[in-house]
């Protein structure tokens, strides 16, 4: 009696956390899981990005991806733990809503928001022009290949999870495929000494060209801030926790495939890249993969790679509606966020918030009509903020959750994250040292850094706007946990 007594009890208080986990269908397998998981680590900004960073940082690129590599798993290690104390669909805004309280969680989610809604945009401009690529298709104005290609994954999110899973499944598929396939071609060419662009392959091809650091330590620092973006969407396997049959299971095994994924994938690829191609053959304008492949002859090489950073863009873009629908769900039953986002379909899908992330990138469409040329930078650097934001914030709460631990209050799964506080405190310090290193590169990275003050004022604002709406829900919770647990003891 006394064990049901606090099963009840237990329930309502987390039902008091985040009334938003109930409705969801349990529909995403493990492959699911994992395929997401792999996914959220591998993405344009290494497809297309490394090629413009080898040129900017020579070789030393590599050391850059492994250091952010490490802080983006331990950022994921940490939301893996909480996943465990209570998987949730509303993730780090409902363990921000737990730990910090619900000025937290408004922050949370909104940041998170501003992260995927303005990398929505960047998305969809991104299908629209790599889409130019090919000839057919050079006549139709940027704008209209934007809508459609946001038509498409709407669709494809609105129907159910596990399309959503599918989908995302053959996206992670195809990327990691084409990756794989380089990287054996890359192999093969270092082992037969055949030659690429007239040149040797091999580690001499670092050494003859200035070493790890052609330039000194400075530039790799630099890329630092646009590397941390291309791990953006790792902390994506936590929103998924909600629609899992067996989090305990699946959570760990994806979460940890993560760390030696990225060292293969980001920093074998770009160590092998520089012992292929000298790193001052390649540039920001050309995908590094596409630079080499060319260069050996391998015939429609850049249809190809084009064809794999496509299917990135769908894929993040895929990812964005996906978490930001479960993100303001959550928010939405809170109090925090508009009311229809909280709606749920018949299919178990909340709806209203992925009709608000689609409408925001709708937005997008425009800039792509206004714009065309300008229209990725624009919203880049806004996305920054957000996943930087997301990230700090993970971390804050895992580090409060870790406190309440060592009092007694609650209880650390088997599952922990290594370290703790200095952890979290390091993966901190490094995360304010990324917002300096925006600073000192200037331009729209500064200017970024400069917009803080005003997104804090838009946030206080929004919270001013809700708060009443947020106390009202938070009572009314209070009041039937009472009665609750007033009906318990009279029987």
């Amino acid at each position: 009696m006394q064990q049901t007594e606090r099963q009840h009890t237990a329930a309502a208080s987390l039902d008091a956390i985040d009334a938003g986990d109930v409705g969801y269908s349990k529909s995403l397998k493990s492959r699911h899981v994992n395929m997401i998981a792999i996914g959220g680590a591998i993405g344009t900004g290494l497809f297309l990005g490394a090629g413009g960073r080898l040129a900017g940082a020579g070789p030393s690129l590599a050391l850059a991806y492994a250091v952010c590599g490490v802080f983006a798993f331990l950022v994921v290690r940490a939301l893996g733990e909480l996943v465990l104390h209570r998987p949730s669909s509303g993730a780090f805004v409902s363990y921000a809503r737990e730990f910090l309280g619900e000025k937290g969680a408004f922050v949370a989610g909104w940041m998170y928001f501003l992260n995927w809604a303005t990398t929505g945009i960047a998305d969809i401009t991104a299908v629209a022009t790599y889409t130019h690529y090919w000839g057919m298709f050079s006549d139709v104005p940027q704008w209209v290949i934007a809508l459609i290609a946001l038509a498409v994954v709407l669709a494809v999110n609105l129907i159910s999870v596990k399309i959503f899973g599918e989908m995302e499944f053959w996206f992670a598929i195809i990327k990691v495929g084409a990756l794989v396939c380089f990287m054996l071609i890359g192999i093969f060419l270092l082992v037969t000494q055949q030659p690429v662009d007239g040149h040797s392959p091999g580690p001499s091809l670092i050494t003859d060209s200035g070493g790890v650091f052609p330039h000194g330590m400075l530039p790799m620092l630099l890329v630092i801030q646009g590397v941390v973006f291309a791990y953006a969407s790792v902390e994506l396997v936590g929103v998924t926790a909600g629609e899992t049959r067996e989090p305990e299971k699946i959570m760990p095994k994806a979460i940890n495939s993560i760390m030696w994924r990225v060292a293969l994938f980001y920093v074998g690829s770009v160590v092998l890249l520089t012992m292929l191609l000298p790193w001052d053959a390649y540039s920001a304008d050309e995908s590094p993969f596409v630079t080499v492949l060319s260069n050996i002859g391998v015939p429609a090489a850049g249809g190809v790679m084009n064809l794999v950073v496509l299917t990135a863009a769908m894929s993040s873009l895929n990812s964005g509606l996906y978490s930001t629908g479960r993100i303001l769900r959550s928010m939405a039953l809170s109090g925090s966020g508009p009311g229809f986002t909280g709606v749920m379909s018949r299919s178990h899908v909340p709806y209203g918030g992925i009709l608000l992330t689609s409408a925001v990138c709708v937005l997008g469409v425009g800039l792509n009509y206004v714009v065309p040329s300008d229209a990725f930078e624009i919203v880049l650097n806004f996305a920054a903020i957000g996943i930087l934001a997301t990230w700090a914030l993970i971390m804050i709460s895992h580090l409060l959750f870790w406190r309440k631990a060592k009092a007694g209050e609650v209880v650390r799964p088997g599952y922990r994250l290594p370290g703790s506080p200095w952890t979290e405190l390091v993966t901190l310090a490094f995360l304010v040292s990324v917002l300096g290193l925006m600073w000192a590169d200037g331009g729209a990275g500064r200017i970024t850094v400069m917009s803080l003050p005003g997104i804090a004022l838009a946030l206080v604002g929004g919270w001013f706007l809700v708060r009443g709406r947020v106390g009202s829900i938070r009572a009314a919770a209070q009041a039937r946990r009472a009665e609750a647990e007033r009906t318990e003891g009279e029987a």
